[in-house]
């Protein structure tokens, strides 16, 4: 696995990370000792770069992690850690604080799940509209300081907001949804990012499974699932989705890969600075998303992709309404 670093102040990372969400029941059921099994091989085939949050699964996910690194050299793995997001015991979402006292309380309580003295990034997980980013970005910086935090990250914050956390303290990457079907960020976002030497960590970047082959036949979704909820499955919205994917079928057929191996290759020839984040909850999926390193497309073949799916041809937003209307990045 080639590596990359993360922006000018970052760690230096696999040149593909491992989104840990998955394993955490966000679709659907999923089994410990697979997802154990699937850390453990994305270690050992050099995918350094593990993607958590404090509010998957409660907690869970964390808990998960530990597990798996508990039996690893810690120093061999780059952890990146979101925060913030408030849950009820049923699961509902209650908001987000990015107050500094809670930064470090939620801090502490990381690092006793995840058994460790310390992550490689941690950001929180959207902007509070509550706290000035500068708050919560100096509260990060003073755990930096004790050496409980490595990097400073941010997640899904747009152009303004990203140069007033640049000028507290350097940020190494932004985490923020990015492929095919996803392109808002090229609207100013990326050049900022680029402008202020920071990396982009992108998740989402097969939309959630839309851009791979499970999706081209009619599929049930389990009522926890994430996606029985989303927009870009839902009714019509799934059926003209279908036909994108199916357009990039034929691409992917010439290559001889999957869709969902033709979707990273795309995000990765976005350049050196963005690192796919993929999430994989089995071994297979784990394989067939590394393998994707190894695709180099020509310009030909990004043009005919991106003439394939357009940059607005992907119907449903990325999140139900709701949601949406907490990403700065959407502002």
């Amino acid at each position: 696995m080639n590596r990359t670093q993360l922006g000018k102040s970052g760690p230096t990372v696999s040149r593909i990370g491992l989104g840990a969400m998955g394993m955490s029941g966000a679709y659907g059921e999923s089994s410990d000792d697979e997802s154990i099994r699937t850390i453990h091989a994305a270690l050992d085939a050099g995918v350094d770069l593990v993607d958590t949050g404090d509010f998957y699964g409660a907690g869970h996910n964390e808990t998960l992690i530990g597990r798996a690194l508990n039996e690893r050299n810690r120093d061999e793995v780059v952890l990146s850690v979101k925060f913030g997001a408030l849950r009820g015991p049923d699961g509902s979402w209650l908001g987000f604080d990015g107050r500094p006292n809670a930064v470090k309380s939620s801090l502490g309580y990381t690092l006793q799940r995840l058994g460790v003295d310390h992550v490689d990034v941690y950001r929180p997980a959207r902007l509070d509209p509550q706290v000035p980013i500068e708050d919560t970005v100096g509260a990060i910086a003073e755990m930096v300081d004790a050496g409980y935090v490595r990097h400073i990250g941010l997640s899904e914050i747009g152009s303004a907001t990203l140069r007033r956390a640049a000028a507290v303290h350097p940020i190494s990457d932004l985490q923020i949804e990015y492929s095919i079907v996803s392109r808002g960020i090229e609207a100013d976002i990326l050049d900022t990012a680029r402008d202020l030497g920071v990396g982009i960590t992108a998740y989402g970047v097969l939309s959630r499974g839309l851009l791979s082959d499970t999706f081209r036949a009619p599929t049930a979704l389990a009522a926890n699932d994430f996606r029985a909820h989303s927009p870009r499955f839902q009714g019509e919205n799934l059926t003209r989705n279908r036909e994108l994917v199916e357009l990039l079928a034929e691409i992917a057929d010439e290559r001889n890969v999957t869709v969902a191996q033709l979707a990273i290759a795309w995000v990765l020839s976005r350049g050196d600075d963005i690192v796919p984040v993929v999430g994989a909850r089995t071994v297979e999926r784990l394989t067939e998303t590394i393998a994707a390193e190894e695709i180099l497309l020509t310009s030909d073949e990004v043009a005919r992709i991106e003439n394939a799916v357009p940059k607005d041809a992907v119907a449903g937003e990325r999140y139900a309404e709701a949601q949406m209307a907490q990403l700065d990045s959407e502002a």
